[in-house]
């Protein structure tokens, strides 16, 4: 029988038939002795046999549960971040295969973390040499087109292609710098530089940055806030994934259109909410749009559609969730657009 390999359930067998064949034997004896008062002695002796099984049971007991305890200790460190956690699994049986089988599911586990670390820190620096191949070219290329720009004052025919070159080379350099940002990101190779930032003053170096872009357009680009609310985050980074939205909603809104950054807290987060006015997110784009290089089927209209590559939202997600925050969209087609950003406030857990 298997369940007999387990050499501390054999001797759990042993001990408990010898109970039953020493205090049978000695109720025996006492029936055919014949010896006065033999059935107190055949009771006191089915007494002592149930107390000898029932001490035996708890002594195997107690020690199957100080071995289960230790392996949920070690499962428990593994789950900490302790790779090394191992269950001691020596002895035979059904118990000690599953604790086996557990190991080597966790050395699976490790095998496809390092195939996987490995996948990412390949990825990031052949991203990263990419872009860095990228930046030399583009760069001259751009000093290229100054040049160009610069002898072409009296051809508005050749001064308009400059504008749209060097247009594209902008597009250009910001694509290479979001796959750079976003693959940093994916390797888990960022290292985030919290501190507690106030809220108004992140709005409005946005505000600042994006004030050049709002008078060339026409639009209007407005703050409303508490000043005093703070975020523990990392303040470039958090930049980074609300500029993403504003340039969003600057991209898909036309002459006149509002774009408003809210801010507010509440009993245990800090909500940071992007609005516009703008034609809204039609309902079957609204599932992909956080998707990378997803672009919608139905754009506002053909230069908002041209200005689009797909990373800035991936990137604002991925950075917001970096800082166990959730991000939400809502839209309507016609009624503008509302990314709303909620962090939770740690000291208030």
């Amino acid at each position: 029988m298997k369940i007999l390999t387990n050499r501390k359930i054999k001797r759990l067998f042993c001990r408990v038939l010898l109970s039953l064949i020493l205090f049978t034997l000695i109720s025996v004896s006492c029936t055919l002795l014949q010896l006065k008062h033999a059935a107190l002695y055949v009771l006191l002796s089915c007494a002592g046999m149930g107390l000898s099984i029932l001490a035996f049971l708890y002594l195997y007991f107690r020690e199957q549960d100080r071995i289960m305890e230790e392996a949920a200790a070690q499962i428990r460190d593994y789950l900490s971040g302790d790779k090394d956690a191992r269950i001691s699994c020596d002895e035979e049986g059904g118990l000690y295969r599953l604790f086996h089988e557990v190991n080597a599911l966790v050395s699976i586990l490790n095998a496809h973390a390092e195939n996987e670390a490995q996948a990412k820190s390949f990825l990031k620096n052949t991203i990263s040499d990419i872009s860095h191949q990228l930046k030399t070219p583009l760069a001259a290329l751009n000093v290229y087109n100054g040049i160009l720009q610069a002898e072409t004052a009296d051809t508005p025919e050749i001064r308009e292609f400059t504008e749209l070159s060097e247009h594209e080379l902008d597009r250009i350099g910001n694509l290479v710098q979001n796959l750079l940002k976003i693959t940093k990101l994916d390797a888990g190779t960022v290292l985030f530089e919290k501190a507690d930032e106030n809220v108004s003053d992140m709005m409005r170096c946005i505000e600042k940055h994006f004030a050049w872009r709002a008078g060339q357009e026409g639009k209007i680009l407005s703050l409303s806030g508490d000043d005093t609310i703070t975020l523990f985050c990392d303040r470039t980074w958090l930049m980074e994934a609300v500029s993403n939205l504003v340039k969003n909603a600057f991209d898909h809104t036309r002459k006149g259109c509002t774009i408003r950054i809210e801010w507010r807290t509440f009993a245990s987060i800090v909500q940071i909410v992007v609005l516009d006015d703008g034609s809204g997110i039609h309902p079957e784009d609204l599932p992909h749009i956080f998707k990378r290089f997803y672009r919608s089927r139905f754009p506002v209209n053909d230069s908002a559609d041209a200005q689009g590559i797909g990373l800035g939202l991936p990137l604002a997600k991925a950075v917001v969730e970096a800082h166990n925050g959730t991000i939400e969209v809502d839209s309507e087609p016609g009624a503008g657009t509302a990314f709303t950003l909620n962090f939770l406030i740690p000291t208030k857990l």
